[in-house]
């Protein structure tokens, strides 16, 4: 009779703990991994955009928020918290030298990795705002990203 109890009163703990105590988060975000990095030189940079305006080239100047995460592994993760709901684009680039832009070759092709929400791509330029854009509920959304090199 107490090894039923003692099941029951261990069952009970466990669904009243927080989502936190199993690796959850309670606080909603944009959660973005970053796939296909070639290599852990440098580290990489994601800025959410909440309009067209500097999408994508002018990140640092004109994005909603903007994060650096040194690469591990050939791995990273960027985590965006505390976001209102609303419609967003991302771009992410593998900032290799660390100099804090995307670099390009003398006919404007990028050197180094970069990527859009949504994998937008256009085949001259950069996408559009809207081509990259999802939107967001104020929950937690995970997305997974790709770098093209």
């Amino acid at each position: 009779m107490n090894v039923r109890y003692a099941a029951l009163l261990t069952l009970l703990v466990f669904a009243n703990l927080p989502g936190n105590a199993f690796g959850q988060t309670e606080c909603p975000g944009i959660h973005v991994k970053i796939l296909d990095i070639r290599n852990s030189t440098g580290t990489v940079a994601c800025a959410l955009f909440e309009s067209p305006a500097g999408f994508p080239s002018e990140f640092l100047h004109s994005a909603t928020n903007v994060m650096i995460i040194k690469i591990r592994k050939s791995q990273a993760r960027c985590d965006f918290m505390d976001i209102p709901p609303g419609t967003y684009a991302m771009v992410v680039i593998h900032d290799e030298n660390m100099n804090g832009k995307l670099d390009t070759n003398v006919l404007g092709i990028p050197a180094e990795g970069y990527g859009f929400s949504n994998d937008a791509k256009k085949w001259l330029g950069t996408p559009a705002f809207s081509a990259a854009s999802f939107s967001y509920d104020g929950q937690n959304v995970d997305l997974t990203m790709s770098l093209h090199y």
